[in-house]
């Protein structure tokens, strides 16, 4: 039986790593974990071409703590409604695009540790995301109707993924919707076309800065966590324009995490997702796009089961 003493280590270690996972979880509704499925990330569109998207997601499952805490039944369910805004235009004669989002989290979490049960309720605002894209090979620059005259082969692009730390965060709760953080993503795109068919394929490393007040006992103490590489790909099919369905998988691996300058390689990422994504047109200007996911491997983190739904709003404005 646990001392007094040992009670309150072991209490704090269950606070530490329960916001541990809490974060890894809020961190994947935003792409900060190497998580992300993505389809068409690097498919360019004519300069000057804006669009707005409201997303819906759904997330509900259990976290693997990998046997570093006493913790069972550990569990999630939370939604998660994101506001983002698209643009492309010229960048040194290059396609490119910058993206940003700005998503709201709704959510219960939920686990049994040293044998009581404790559930928290959290609302507010995740991090704000930022993607800059340029391509490099196979997509110049072009206005619509030099685009509509144009056709994919491959494509080679390059992208950087910025979140900044605006969430709702406390080193005083248990849980929380942002990182307290910045956290940088640099990634390499391929996208090959054969007529209907298409195929994705990016690579990428997450690089975190330091989060300075980190919960713990007895007062806050400096977190890092080590870079996580990721691969994804996607094979796709297009029935027409913007009507189009994908499958979508990922694996990711890294982001040992240290308290206070000590590691703990228990909490090393190894994981992977499959899903599926399929786009419906609407009219000219809107469209629809539906996606799911699963875990098919977590070694440590959230196994979630994930399903979206996107409206957006597109439209071309006249050049300057």
């Amino acid at each position: 039986m646990c001392t007094i003493r040992r009670l309150l280590i072991c209490r704090a270690r269950f606070c530490y790593q329960f916001v541990l996972s809490a974060v890894i979880v809020a961190c994947s509704l935003q792409g900060l974990s190497a998580q992300d499925l993505s389809p068409r990330a690097y498919v360019i569109t004519a300069v000057h071409s804006n669009a707005v998207i409201l997303t819906w997601a759904f997330y509900d499952g259990g976290v693997n703590f990998n046997g570093t805490v006493p913790i069972s039944g550990a569990t999630g369910t939370y939604n998660v409604p994101i506001l983002s805004l698209y643009h492309t235009f010229s960048f040194f004669g290059r396609s490119s695009n910058l993206t940003a989002s700005l998503p709201y989290a709704v959510g219960t979490f939920s686990g049994e540790a040293l044998g009581t049960q404790r559930s928290i309720y959290r609302s507010g605002l995740l991090d704000t995301s930022i993607r800059f894209s340029v391509n490099l090979k196979g997509g110049p620059a072009m206005a619509p109707r030099e685009f509509s005259k144009w056709k994919q082969k491959t494509l080679l692009g390059a992208s950087l993924k910025v979140i900044a730390p605006t969430g709702q965060y406390s080193p005083t709760k248990l849980v929380n919707w942002g990182i307290n953080r910045w956290a940088f993503k640099p990634e390499f795109g391929y996208s090959e076309r054969w007529n209907h068919w298409l195929l994705d394929a990016y690579a990428g490393v997450w690089f975190y800065t330091t989060n300075p007040a980190t919960l713990a006992v007895p007062v806050p103490q400096p977190q890092t966590e080590a870079p996580i590489g990721s691969f994804e790909g996607h094979m796709g099919y297009d029935f027409k324009p913007r009507y189009w369905v994908t499958f979508d998988g990922n694996f990711w691996s890294g982001g040992v995490t240290s308290l206070n300058g000590i590691r703990n390689l228990e909490t090393k990422q190894t994981g992977s997702r499959i899903g599926c994504t399929g786009s419906i047109p609407l009219s000219k200007h809107q469209s629809v796009k539906i996606s799911y996911s699963n875990g098919t491997y977590i070694r440590f983190g959230g196994n979630y089961q994930n399903l979206s739904v996107a409206w957006q709003y597109s439209w071309i404005g006249r050049p300057n």
